[in-house]
């Protein structure tokens, strides 16, 4: 079985970053709009110049119709390098402009989700920059759809803009409507706030979690509760985060921290789901092994997870 046909989940991807390349340039023309400018090889940029490049590439979406395609065209993609269950993060702050509102940028996110080839599930993230009071109003709208089709809540941007402490009611309550509460965390902040994650937000995944590669404190923390590191290769040498040399998969895998690798944002970074399993490793039993971790910390349904396993 190889690295595309291995079957396995996708737990990192964003919706604007999920989308094809022929589909932003076909939505861009109709908008009128410039196609972002691909990251220099070989040069270090900061995180605004991903944002701005994020930012000009959601500007193309202009509807719900928009939003249902790129999900339906993610899980396609994802399909073909093996995934069976795909977890989507939508921030509808983003959207609900275009969307109508905060519940239709999930609607449409969830309409998209209900055509798609393979199961998907939409985890509603809020922003570290936005606050604890926009923070709660998302974990309670995601909390209204938690039987619809919404299964988890998250927390994206840049980590460094907001408090642990601020966020702590907003994931408290995803997680009492039964939902994964997944940070990203430890990008550009210490093992410390990885660690915070876990032990004040009550985190299920880390999304990347970097800087806990290297703290033994804090992979022992990851291990003793089971809570993966969503990792993404591709994503960290534009930022000058990491090179993909230099993640420690083995090191945490034998240290018993799940590891679960995702693709975050394939549109700006490259890389589909078949891509980050070759960078990291070429042999089967450790492709195998990450698989297994990607579907045991997905919120698939239990009789999903025992095929995909066997």
């Amino acid at each position: 079985m190889t690295a595309a046909t291995l079957p396995k989940t996708n737990l990192h991807l964003h919706l604007t970053g999920a989308m094809r390349p022929s589909t932003l340039a076909e939505l861009a023309a109709r908008a009128g709009l410039p196609l972002p400018p691909p990251f220099v090889a070989g040069t270090v940029h900061e995180w605004a110049a991903f944002q701005e490049r994020y930012d000009l590439a959601r500007a193309t979406i202009r509807g719900p119709e928009d939003i249902e395609r790129v999900v339906v065209e993610a899980a396609e993609d994802d399909a073909a390098c093996g995934a069976r269950w795909v977890e989507l993060q939508v921030d509808p702050t983003s959207y609900a402009v275009v969307a109508g509102s905060l519940h239709g940028a999930v609607e449409a996110a969830l309409a998209g989700a209900a055509r798609a080839p393979i199961p998907v599930g939409i985890v509603v993230a809020a922003s570290w920059a936005a606050g604890p009071e926009h923070a709660l109003r998302l974990a309670k709208l995601a909390a209204a759809y938690a039987d619809r089709g919404v299964v988890g809540f998250g927390l994206s941007n840049d980590e460094r803009l907001g408090s642990v402490a601020d966020l702590a009611p907003a994931c408290r309550l995803a997680a009492e409507a039964g939902l994964l509460v997944v940070p990203h965390g430890g990008f550009y902040t210490p093992a410390s706030h990885v660690a915070d994650c876990v032990t004040v937000l009550g985190a299920h995944r880390i999304g990347h979690g970097l800087a806990a590669m290297h703290d033994p404190a804090t992979r022992d923390l990851l291990a003793e509760r089971g809570v993966a590191l969503e990792v993404c290769p591709t994503s960290y040498p534009p930022l000058g985060v990491a090179a993909i040399t230099e993640l420690p998969i083995r090191e945490l895998r034998a240290a018993g921290v799940p590891v679960a690798l995702g693709t975050d944002d394939p549109l700006l970074f490259g890389g589909d789901l078949t891509t980050q399993y070759a960078l990291v490793t070429s042999d089967p039993a450790e492709q195998a092994d990450l698989a297994r971790c990607s579907i045991t910390a997905s919120a698939a349904p239990a009789a999903l997870k025992e095929v995909l396993l066997r």
